[in-house]
């Protein structure tokens, strides 16, 4: 780690992160089962404190649909459900820094795991956080136009009338089909942006920009295998949206610890190790 000095040399906090894209190794279906086997491991082991982010993401979750009833943005709250699944990566900073720590056979308690979750706002993360809500934003916005092309006509003014007008209807179908279709596409570009780049930034100080292209690059490498855990995760996040999204709260730390494990097995470790400092 560079040591900072004084004078007229600027603070590391100025220079940004080295750009560079490592090499990365071919995952298989049993890399992701043994992650999927350690995730559960790092979530047994500290069950409470892995519980909390997923308690957190899921009570975000239901006062987010709240919003939207008392606001009667009734329209928005399924494709709110579906998409708000793509936030997840960001939610889980605190579950790969617990994943690192247990690695290393590290002790921690909450205050290390939250003074590093608070931390990552000085770093890139950050920006990753900005692409993933961006893309958000545009899952929403490209629902609420093919909602005001396709359904213009239609009439609902309340959650049902909403349910029966996107179900029982020919236009409904339509509606239904295109914005499953748009949602896949922009789904899979995320997941494909941020399965490996958010582990990789709490890990090594490096730009957003190679973490995103060494993210992609595992993904074209074994796409089959890649795309089969972006499915995976789908449904298990969206299935965890049913019991009023409390489901999120086991599910989001098993797959944030998983995903952790995933990285490891993809992006072979930097000489000497992980680069970032314990706090």
């Amino acid at each position: 780690m560079t040591s900072k000095t004084a004078g007229s040399t600027p603070p590391d906090k100025l220079k940004p992160p080295p750009q560079f894209v490592p090499e990365v190794n071919k995952v298989t279906a049993g890399d992701i089962a043994a992650s999927l086997k350690a995730g559960v491991s790092d979530f047994r082991a500290h069950p409470f404190m892995s519980g909390f982010f997923g308690l957190f993401y899921a009570v975000f979750g239901i006062l987010f649909v709240w919003c939207l009833v008392w606001l009667g943005a009734i329209w928005m709250i399924i494709p709110a459900a579906v998409g708000f699944p793509l936030v997840a990566p960001f939610a889980a900073a605190g579950l790969y820094e617990m994943s690192r720590r247990l690695q290393k056979g590290e002790r921690f308690g909450w205050s290390d795991i939250l003074t590093v979750v608070a931390d990552q706002r000085k770093r890139e993360l950050g920006w990753m956080a900005f692409v993933t809500l961006f893309i958000f934003w545009v899952w929403i916005y490209q629902i609420r136009l093919w909602l005001a092309i396709i359904l213009k006509n239609a009439s609902f003014s309340d959650f049902d009338g909403f349910l029966n007008t996107v179900f029982f209807t020919p236009q409904g179908w339509t509606f239904l089909a295109i914005g499953t279709c748009v949602g896949a596409f922009l789904s899979a570009v995320l997941f494909s942006l941020t399965v490996i780049a958010m582990p990789m930034l709490m890990d090594r100080e490096t730009n957003f920009v190679s973490a995103m292209l060494t993210s992609l690059r595992v993904v074209s490498e074994s796409p089959v295998v890649m795309l089969a855990w972006a499915a995976i995760i789908s449904a298990a996040m969206l299935v965890s949206l049913v019991p009023a999204f409390l489901g999120l709260i086991f599910t989001l730390p098993v797959l944030g610890h998983t995903t952790w494990h995933l990285y490891q097995r993809a992006v072979p470790p930097v000489q000497g190790g992980s680069v970032q400092p314990s706090p």
